[in-house]
């Protein structure tokens, strides 16, 4: 059996992944947000509010005998408020923070401490975003988590391969780690962002102009070229990369 732990299946890409993943039996998910929106008998919902430090301090992952693959997809995030830095509220920074680098930090430490001795394909695919290369006025909270969840992946990554060079000295080993950006999906986010205002984010009428001249990807079509990749990681083109590095 393959054992996926995705967070915020509730819709989007998430929710997409979810289902896409459920439509094979040898497959088992658990999805971890809020709201649960799925039902399957190989579903099974945590209800986890990602950006309450203590709740995800807590969260426990489950022992599986004889996995053949286990996956943890830290797919939620927020862009918050859409506002320049000076006219944000500190409580909202600190809860996207939370929710955007803190939780994908502290599940995937807890993901490799309690599968470090189960011996199957161990995965964690966290999904970035080109906001984190690139500066958008506006967006200064969801653009630096971003960058910081890359440099968490190049990290994990670089650990992981010390640990392969040197396995008497740690067990914590032979996990694969990922960061790739789906590009513009036709998300709740994209609706959010269309909603700022002009004084507040200068790129306003491009993401208008996505949706009108239908440049946004449906998240079933994204989960499926993610998934694609997932099932053949040798393709992947290093720690970072892109849906459309592959098209």
């Amino acid at each position: 059996m393959n054992y996926y732990y995705i967070t915020g299946t509730s819709r989007g890409i998430g929710k997409a992944f979810a289902e896409h993943l459920l439509t094979n039996p040898s497959n088992y998910v658990f999805g971890i947000c809020r709201n649960k929106t799925i039902e399957h008998p190989n579903y099974t919902h945590y209800h986890l509010d990602l950006t309450d430090v203590n709740a995800i301090k807590d969260f426990r992952f489950d022992p599986h005998s004889h996995p053949k693959k286990i996956y943890l997809i830290n797919n939620a995030g927020a862009i918050g408020f859409i506002k320049p830095i000076g006219k944000l509220d500190a409580d909202i920074i600190i809860k996207n923070y939370t929710l955007n680098l803190i939780a994908p930090s502290v599940l995937t430490n807890a993901f490799i401490e309690f599968y470090n001795t189960t011996d199957c394909e161990k995965v964690i695919v966290n999904i970035g975003s080109g906001a984190g290369k690139n500066p958008v006025d506006g967006w200064a909270v969801y653009c630096s988590s971003k960058a910081g969840l890359d440099m968490f992946s190049r990290v994990v990554d670089a650990e992981q391969k010390i640990r392969a060079e040197h396995p008497q000295e740690s067990i914590h080993k032979d996990f694969k780690i990922f960061s790739i950006s789906p590009g513009v999906v036709n998300t709740a986010m994209q609706s959010e962002i269309r909603s700022a205002e002009k004084a507040d984010f200068s790129r306003l009428e491009d993401f208008i102009s996505y949706k009108v001249n239908n440049q946004l990807s449906e998240p079933s079509i994204v989960s499926d070229k993610y998934l694609k990749l997932l099932n053949n990681l040798t393709t992947i083109k290093g720690v970072l990369s892109s849906i459309k590095d592959y098209e």
